[in-house]
């Protein structure tokens, strides 16, 4: 049965990056091997969105965060000899080219975030998401992330696969007063505070003729689909399970620190929520209660649950019982602390 919601294919094991405060000069040029990249790591590799039951991308790609006071730096080397971009029109469907992408939940809430694209023409498309696709949220194409700025670099030259093509390195510079309206209590993070983040790298498999890259079809003419390797895994063919995201953590030097218990338990109402979805769409009802989901299985919460004709909750307290955890019918994830 096609369901709605697929169940993602995938363990929670989102990674971890710690992004320190850029300390030196910031020139925007696309290049990552200058001074100012010293002090960031490189993300892993980025992998199949399905994760590892795909085969290893062919080309690697790693990305780089810093941050100060007034932005976030993301940075990205995307190796690979096919290097090539049309769109030249601003918030077009960019991924319809080979594109970086940058996604940002900045409340871990899985609603209200923001979408990034570029290709290597420095075409860029930003967007705002209400809530995923999958809970019927529409995409704000109109959005601008006010003051961002953007850079590529080609290791070689944009369409022309004779030329000696290497990689293709991108920079971006976020300002945080573009994404604070839906970060915590709508102001920039704090050391030891985190987003929800991935980056994608969408890439199409291509056949050169007459010096030209010509995206690859199949016997019956149609083109082949695109590849899709990310920093964080979904286990399903779609980015838009934010709850699957990595973790950035801003730091102010080497600190390090874990995903919190909450964000844990908050996985678990959500493999509830898939269930409880999948249930409708095989019943055209929400189930009487959760039973029959739980039991047997390995669930590290005691959650309660309501639903009505037309949407459910369900929830549980912080392993402290200090908070209450839920999960929306919508989709929506939230915390919110008891008195």
């Amino acid at each position: 049965m096609d369901y709605r919601i697929p169940k993602p294919d995938i363990s929670f094991n989102p990674p971890v990056y710690y992004c320190r405060r850029a300390t030196k000069a910031f020139e925007l040029n696309g290049r990552l091997d200058k001074e100012f990249w010293e002090d960031a790591e490189f993300t892993d590799a980025f992998v199949d969105i399905e994760g590892d039951k795909r085969e290893k991308p062919r080309f690697v790609t790693r990305a780089k965060m810093l941050w100060d006071d007034n932005n976030l730096y993301v940075g990205a080397v995307l190796e690979g000899n096919e290097i090539w971009g049309h769109l030249t029109e601003r918030d077009s469907v960019i991924f319809q080219d080979n594109d970086f992408e940058i996604f940002i939940d900045p409340d871990s809430d899985t609603h209200q975030y923001y979408e990034f694209e570029m290709n290597a023409k420095n075409t860029v498309w930003d967007l705002f998401l209400t809530k995923t696709y999958r809970d019927g949220g529409k995409p704000l194409n109109g959005f601008d992330l006010h003051g961002m700025r953007s850079a590529v670099h080609i290791d070689g030259a944009l369409n022309d696969p004779s030329a000696d093509n290497q990689r293709w390195s991108v920079e971006v510079v976020i300002p945080f007063s573009a994404v604070n309206e839906c970060a915590k209590e709508k102001r920039s993070p704090k050391p030891g505070e985190y987003y929800r983040v991935n980056f994608s790298r969408v890439q199409w498999k291509v056949d050169i003729k007459d010096n030209t890259y010509v995206k690859r079809c199949d016997a019956n003419g149609n083109t082949l689909p695109e590849d899709n390797w990310v920093w964080a895994p979904t286990g399903v063919v779609n980015i838009h399970y934010p709850e699957l995201w990595g973790f950035v953590f801003f730091t102010d030097g080497t600190e390090t620190y874990e995903i919190p218990q909450d964000e844990r338990d908050k996985w678990e109402l959500r493999r509830l929520y898939y269930d409880v979805n999948c249930y409708y769409d095989e019943n055209g009802h929400f189930p009487e209660n959760l039973s029959s989901f739980m039991d047997g299985k390995d669930y590290t919460i005691n959650p309660s649950y309501a639903a009505t004709c037309h949407t459910f909750e369900i929830w549980c307290d912080s392993k402290d019982k200090k908070r209450q955890l839920a999960v929306q019918g919508d989709g929506r994830a939230y915390v919110y602390e008891k008195n």
